[in-house]
């Protein structure tokens, strides 16, 4: 394992275990929320409905196993996470939680989310969770994070999971509509991660992550976050032609992808000094607002007839 020797202050972890807190913190909250609302989009969206229970149900198992994921994460990852100013305080290469702790922890929460899902909501559903949780573990985590430069490339798909997973929660399948939310979470990761590895490449060159940033330099870097960024914003157009979004996402997902690809023009062309930060940093903050919003429509567009059924009666 990569965290036995080259951690020094896991040496000092407290024998008790961490705290609840600690463990919590293991689970990625802040990712852990993306998930569960990505999540419940996709279950709001699918065709069908699924009792309010099961659906609670679905929605904490699908959230269980990502942050299940996440520990999995910490636990592998702890040697160079001690290494980056950004990571260094999480639990494990602080010493608050031993790797062998966090280990059995992950794979506990993992077994649990993916066979209670399995034999309460659907087999179906739970299949693509054992999936995406085998794939950033075993597939992102210990292969290509530390191998290839396309690593948030190939390993985003695990983070673009959560709404085709609680699609299948209600219809045990995959649809054009599924695939749509997956594609756009899958196209929008690359620009959103590699805006903050532009003013983070110290950290990742120091743990000898091969980061895009590092390995071909800010510059090229620029260049793909406007690549990828001129493709994903007409695809996040695209649900409005396939009637999984409505005139409201249609304008929405226009002015918000027009706003992204102009603050990925701006990143591309400040490539020096405060300026150069401040474009990165304004991009990073503006891709998390971009998600949410075209989410957060597909959500209130498929809630508001029922809203106003409530409201007729």
């Amino acid at each position: 394992m990569p965290v036995d020797s080259l951690i020094p202050a896991m040496a000092h972890a407290s024998q008790d275990g961490g705290s609840v807190a600690d463990y919590f913190e293991l689970l990625k909250p802040r990712v852990m929320s993306l998930v569960i609302f990505t999540a419940l989009v996709g279950m709001v969206c699918a065709p069908g409905q699924l009792h309010p229970v099961l659906a609670v149900i679905a929605l904490l198992c699908i959230a269980v196993g990502a942050g299940a994921s996440a520990a999995l994460n910490m636990w592998y990852d702890a040697d160079i996470d001690a290494l980056m100013a950004r990571t260094v305080r999480r639990p494990i290469p602080d010493g608050r939680i031993e790797p062998n702790e966090a280990l059995v922890f992950g794979l506990v929460l993992s077994a649990t989310s993916v066979v209670v899902l399995a034999v309460t909501v659907s087999w179906f559903a739970s299949a693509l969770l054992a999936v995406t949780i085998v794939y950033y573990v075993v597939f992102y985590t210990m292969w290509l994070k530390r191998r290839t430069v396309q690593n948030i490339v190939i390993g985003g798909a695990a983070g673009a999971f959560p709404p085709m997973i609680g699609y299948a929660a209600v219809t045990n399948s995959i649809t054009i509509d599924s695939v749509l939310m997956f594609t756009i979470i899958f196209l929008w990761t690359p620009p959103h991660f590699w805006a903050l590895a532009l003013n983070r490449s110290g950290d990742y060159a120091r743990a000898g992550v091969p980061m895009l940033p590092v390995v071909s330099g800010p510059d090229a870097t620029r260049l793909q976050i406007l690549l990828y960024s001129l493709v994903m914003a007409p695809v996040g157009v695209l649900p409005v032609v396939t009637g999984l979004g409505g005139i409201g996402y249609g304008v929405v997902a226009t002015l918000s992808g027009l706003v992204f690809v102009w603050l990925a023009v701006d990143v591309f062309r400040k490539r020096t000094g405060d300026a150069s930060v401040f474009a990165a940093r304004r991009l990073f903050r503006f891709s998390l607002i971009y998600l949410a919003l075209l989410f957060a429509v597909l959500l209130v567009e498929r809630m508001f007839p029922v809203f106003a059924a409530m409201m007729v009666r």
